[in-house]
This record gives C-alpha cells, sequence and structure tokens, in this order.
C-alpha cells in the first residue's frame, strides 16, 4: 500500500510537470496576443483545474465545497486560510479573473514565472515591508475597479494544519479603502497536501466560504474591526472542520477573554 502510494505521488508530479511545460511554453509565446479575461481562463483557470483534476484522479484527493451562495456578484477582497498549494489552484481556477498576492521572486523563475506574470498577480518585495504595502495598496484598487478578485493569505505564509497565524491588515485595508467586503474562506486541504515534502495523502478536502463581510464605517478602527471579524470566522470555521487544535483554540479563547 505504502509504494503504491509512492508510485501515485510519482506519477502525478510527473504528468504535473509535462502539463506544466506544455501549458506555460505556449503561454508564453502567445498569451500576449489574447485579451487578458481570455488568457486569464486559458492560463490560470486551465491549469488549476487541470491540476486539481489530477490529483483526484491520480492521487484520490478529492474536494467538497459549501458556502458557495455567500460569494457575491461584485469581485472583492478574499482571505484565505494557508495550509498547502492545493488552494492556490482551488481558489485561483474558480474565482476569475483574480489577482494573487505573491512574493515577487516567483516571477523570475523561467517559463512558469514569465507565465504567472502574465495573468497580473501583485508581487512583493518582502524585504520591504513598507514599500510592499503601499504597492498592495495600489494595485490591488487598480484590480478591483478592472473588476479582479483579490487572494490574499492573510497569515503570508503556509501554517501547519492544526495552527492558526497572526493576521496582516493589508487585505482588510484594501476592502475598506476600496469599499468592498472581505470574502472568508476555510479548508483543511493541509491534511491531504502537507506543505512540507512530496507526499500525498488520499481523501476529502473540504472548503467552507464564509458570508461576506462588510467594514463598519471607515480608517484603522474599521480595517482592524473588520480583520478580527475575518480572524475570528476563519478560526471557528477550521475548529469546526477538525483542522485547529486544542492548545490554539485555547490560545484563541483566551485572546477572546482578554479583548
Amino acid at each position: 500500500m505504502v509504494m503504491f502510494q509512492v508510485f501515485r505521488n510519482f506519477l502525478f508530479y510527473s504528468v504535473l510537470a509535462l502539463v506544466t511545460l506544455v501549458w506555460c511554453i505556449p503561454s508564453v509565446l502567445f498569451g500576449l496576443f489574447f485579451p487578458y479575461k481570455l488568457r486569464y481562463r486559458l492560463i490560470a483557470v486551465a491549469w488549476g483545474r487541470t491540476t486539481i483534476w489530477l490529483a483526484k484522479h491520480i492521487l484520490g484527493i478529492k474536494y467538497r465545497v459549501t458556502g458557495t451562495e455567500n460569494i457575491p456578484q461584485q469581485p472583492c477582497v478574499i482571505l484565505a486560510k494557508h495550509q498547502s498549494a492545493w488552494e492556490t489552484f482551488f481558489i485561483s481556477s474558480h474565482f476569475y479573473p483574480l489577482s494573487q498576492v505573491l512574493k515577487r521572486e516567483l516571477l523570475r523563475i523561467p517559463v512558469f514565472g514569465w507565465t504567472l506574470a502574465m495573468v497580473r498577480p501583485i508581487a512583493l518585495d518582502r524585504s520591504q515591508p513598507k514599500q510592499a504595502l503601499k504597492q498592495l495598496a495600489q494595485q490591488g484598487h487598480e484590480r478591483l475597479k478592472q473588476g479582479n478578485w483579490i487572494m490574499i493569505f492573510p497569515e503570508g505564509t503556509r501554517v501547519a494544519p492544526g495552527k492558526m497565524g497572526k493576521f496582516s491588515r493589508g487585505g482588510a485595508s484594501l476592502a475598506v479603502n476600496a469599499q468592498l467586503p472581505v470574502l472568508p474562506i476555510a479548508h483543511n486541504a493541509g491534511h491531504f497536501w502537507p506543505k512540507a515534502g512530496w507526499h500525498k495523502i488520499p481523501g476529502t478536502i473540504d472548503v467552507v466560504i464564509g458570508p461576506a463581510l462588510y467594514a463598519e464605517g471607515t480608517g484603522s478602527r474599521a480595517i482592524a474591526e473588520l480583520n478580527q471579524r475575518a480572524f475570528e470566522w476563519i478560526t471557528q470555521a477550521q475548529r469546526d472542520l477538525g483542522s485547529l487544535d486544542d492548545e490554539a483554540w485555547q490560545e484563541y479563547l483566551d485572546s477572546q477573554v482578554q479583548r
């Protein structure tokens, strides 16, 4: 059984590498000749859904989604739990067009990074946090006005299942300034697609889309309050999914008492 799962992982990555190569080269050569929205569908949506399909049929990783009725018609700021790479594929291919906030270094990867740049991400230099915040505010506002969803992982990095990272306020700030809601998303993808290593585990990922959260007022206080509500909703949802351990849950409860 173990050897069979090792084979499945090897097969998945082999096929994914081939698919990525086949997708990226034509995209770099011909992508700019297509209108942006069509280019996004051909690159991000098609590639992301293909990756999820391969994960389902080769690795045995399925998924189910609840809360789709909460998705607003107008694109807004998505604040999602970050445990693995799987949610990046899922969100990018189910909300479109979408601009993902990511590390600028990713765009330097030959072919892959060039292709990624063609779908208009917001690539930040994390070594200069103040400049990165200004860039997020400016480019994020522009993308929202152009009709793009903005995907932000407020924890900033992948956090192992069972734990919660501190939320940055960049996404909430962007939403408040654009007078748009944030859409919280919780999931347990890290249990089946760990952040470290190549090994994947068969199972069903649960994705929960929460209600759109609107700011009450403007300014820094409204930003902090909206960010806290998003954090609280995702924390509770992670607990309900069985993806928040007792220690992290107690820390959250203690912080609520202190507030």
